[in-house]
């Protein structure tokens, strides 16, 4: 068994040592398109299982080329990779799961993942991904369903100025997050609305007060769930979306290009530049909170389920909630494309897994080994 990771950072670099130590048969490969970052995350991991490749991933002939030779590929790269990563792999006749936050709709690949005969399992990270995975799960114990709320975060533990922020995962992709439209249902009507709107405030327990506000993260849900609402929202500190809106508003997220002392700059570029330098502070500890609440009808009843994450740093393995949360999700279930545990082929999207009773135990089972805890509460509406 021969499993590629594509992509060797925080995410990357998590998932290929935890599928190398949970499958040491296997002979797992990180690729990065600069060959010694892959090696120096091949030395890190320590793994005589694990090797090190150079992979251009913006070369989609290359890429499939290189994919040829494994069982099983995981894509860990930024999100504007992330789809023709996905087309590589299925050009490439191998099964893959993806973390990448990417722009482009994944399904408008499933017709050729079903011709290839192959296993596509997108937005397959913390969220969308286990947050996916759990509404499948609440949708699944319903005869209809109502409402699907998601309400996820990665934060510090504690408020560090000056936005009350630090960062875990891909700058570009953290700003396309505040930036892209987002998808939403209303009234059992698909909707966009402006990225950071619709703020609330809430209450979670262990953490305190957060602020919520609208984020692309339903993805595949559109396609796989009715519901009459359905939404999900980022968590933050207080503060934190007033900030980054005059961000937004300034300018500092805009693609369109500027000249400055003769040279012509793309604006996000510069904020994601000094946001890597300002904002990814590695030696803060941080958690992962998520509130999934998905109700409806079930044998004439109103039934709410409430599923509730709140996981912390691993100070003993220095690994970030974030990774945590993100890359042992992926890992899990690049281990089940491995076992063949997963049989359907095309683009399975993360919600499908959670409402497969077998898939979800098998997954849940796995996170709980790594104290990644999921609490489910059955609540009666009336």
């Amino acid at each position: 068994m021969k499993i590629i990771v594509l992509g060797c950072g925080n995410i990357g670099s998590v998932i290929a040592k935890d599928v190398a130590g949970s499958l040491p048969s296997a002979e797992v490969v990180i690729a990065d398109v600069d060959k010694n970052r892959a090696r120096e995350a091949a030395s890190r991991i320590g793994l005589k299982n694990v090797s090190w490749a150079q992979a251009n991933a913006t070369n989609r002939s290359e890429l499939s080329s290189k994919l040829k030779s494994f069982d099983v590929a995981v894509g860990a790269l930024p999100g504007e990779l992330g789809y023709q990563a996905c087309k590589a792999s299925i050009a490439a006749k191998v099964d893959m799961v993806d973390v990448s936050y990417m722009p482009e709709d994944v399904m408008t690949l499933n017709n050729v993942a079903l011709e290839a005969g192959v296993s596509i399992v997108p937005d397959c990270g913390m969220s969308p991904g286990l947050c996916s995975m759990l509404v499948g799960r609440g949708v699944s114990k319903l005869d209809e369903v109502e409402k699907a709320h998601m309400l996820n975060g990665g934060l510090p533990e504690k408020p560090v100025p000056p936005l009350g922020y630090v960062i875990t995962w891909s700058v570009k992709d953290l700003i396309d997050m505040y930036s892209r439209k987002v998808s939403i249902v209303k009234d059992g009507k698909v909707v966009q609305v402006e990225a950071m709107s619709g703020l609330e405030e809430i209450d979670f327990p262990g953490v305190g007060k957060l602020e919520a506000f609208y984020t692309d993260g339903l993805r595949t849900l559109l396609y796989t769930v009715k519901a009459k609402e359905m939404w999900e929202k980022t968590l933050r500190y207080p503060g934190h979306t007033e900030k980054i809106k005059l961000l937004k508003v300034l300018g500092f997220f805009d693609s369109e290009t500027v000249e400055v002392a003769g040279t012509k700059v793309e604006p996000r570029e510069v904020t994601a530049k000094l946001f890597e330098r300002k904002l990814k502070r590695p030696g803060i500890p941080d958690i992962v909170v998520m509130l999934i609440k998905v109700s409806g009808s079930k044998g004439g009843k109103r039934i709410e389920y409430v599923y509730r994450v709140l996981d912390h740093y691993d100070k003993e393995n220095q690994v970030t909630s974030m990774a945590r949360t993100t890359a042992y999700t992926a890992s899990v279930v690049a281990q089940l494309l491995a076992r063949r545990a997963i049989e359907d082929k095309g683009v399975i999207p993360p919600e499908k897994l959670g409402m497969n009773e077998g898939l979800f135990e098998k997954l849940n089972s796995e996170m709980r080994k790594k104290r990644v805890l999921i609490k489910e509460e059955k609540k009666i509406l009336d």
